[in-house]
């Protein structure tokens, strides 16, 4: 009785061993394509920042150039009265 529990006890503990063993190879598999999308997204976004930040900058001279442009259309403001002096 004692042989046949402690050879279950064995077949238990190398039974466990083996799950931690696959568990920990899948862990590592799915941590590198993890960090690989992980890295592809960040360069993916990081060019999205640029290409957004260089637009928004050319619109924004656009917008300095405008303002620029009506302000000399509009002249300075005229004066209804004329002081004499």
């Amino acid at each position: 009785m004692l042989t046949l529990g402690t050879s279950l006890f064995a077949a238990g503990a190398w039974m466990v061993r083996r799950i931690d063993d696959r568990i920990d190879a899948v862990d590592e598999k799915l941590s590198a394509r993890i960090d690989a999308v992980d890295e592809k997204l960040t360069a993916r976004i990081d060019a999205v920042s640029e290409k957004l930040s260089a637009r928004i900058d050319a619109v924004a001279t656009d917008v300095t150039d405008l303002k620029i442009s009506v302000a000399r259309l509009e002249g300075p403001p005229r004066h209804l009265l004329a002081a004499r002096g």
